[in-house]
């Protein structure tokens, strides 16, 4: 045993439902400036402690530390300060004008948001759907992997360290029919954003259907190769090889 993390219950969603309905009023009215300047600080202290991070990476997924530090942690990074850059250009609020109507388009966050993150890339697609998720004003209740939980437990302590304002992400851990059910059933959850297993993500769906919560599914699947035979062989088996066996498979 190298780590133990809460086994969240559904009482323990509406405690961390509660903490994100109160922090955002606050996290929304924030200009997309200081909201940027959020992440921007998440992704300098998740690079300063890469390789602390790349090492919980491995042990808990069983990957190489060298795939790690390559691939998984700094594209955590990478998608904090993409969005941390580009956010604030995103265009919130248009008008749409004529001589005979006036039109607005105002966008707005939706609210307090569920996401649903995998074993396989832990850090990585977690970070993928919270940093989005913030920089466009909502706050965030999040549930990694049960399998692979450790990275985000101390994600956590990075956000913390950044200031990030109370209840702004909410990390609850445990079991997907216990914790992931709670979340996804709760009312005052807007949206979840779900990456995971197919048959999983249909039950999602057909539970979030009747209250017409918006949702996103990134569910599983292998991909085949089609190969023709006019194609460059060394390169194309270089690519098959890498595409099948890396993140082992």
């Amino acid at each position: 045993v190298y780590s133990k993390v809460p086994n969240s219950s559904s009482a323990d969603i509406n405690v961390a439902f509660k903490a994100a309905n109160e922090a955002l009023p606050g996290w929304s009215k924030l200009t997309v400036t200081d909201r940027s300047q959020y992440l921007h600080k998440i992704a300098e202290l998740l690079e300063y402690k890469l390789d602390d991070f790349a090492n919980y990476e491995s042990r808990d997924t069983g990957k190489p530390v060298t795939l790690a530090q390559s691939v998984d942690i700094p594209r955590a990074i990478a998608n904090f300060r993409f969005f941390a850059e580009y956010g604030p250009t995103f265009t919130f609020n248009s008008e749409l004008n004529s001589d005979e109507s006036e039109n607005r388009v105002i966008q707005a966050p939706l609210g307090v948001v569920g996401c649903i993150s995998p074993w396989n890339l832990p850090l990585y697609l977690f970070t993928w759907k919270i940093a989005p998720a913030l920089m466009a004003g909502n706050t965030v209740l999040a549930k990694p992997s049960e399998i692979t939980p450790y990275t985000a437990y101390k994600f956590g302590e990075i956000c913390v360290d950044a200031n990030l304002p109370a209840g702004v992400l909410n990390i609850v851990h445990g079991q997907g029919i216990t914790a992931g059910d709670a979340l996804i059933n709760h009312k005052g959850v807007q949206a979840i954003s779900f990456t995971g297993g197919t048959a999983t993500g249909k039950i999602i769906a057909q539970k979030t259907a009747a209250s017409f919560k918006k949702l996103s599914l990134e569910m599983g699947g292998k991909n085949p190769a089609i190969i023709f035979t006019d194609c460059d062989y060394k390169k194309m088996l270089d690519t098959v090889v890498q595409s099948s066996f890396s993140n082992q498979g």
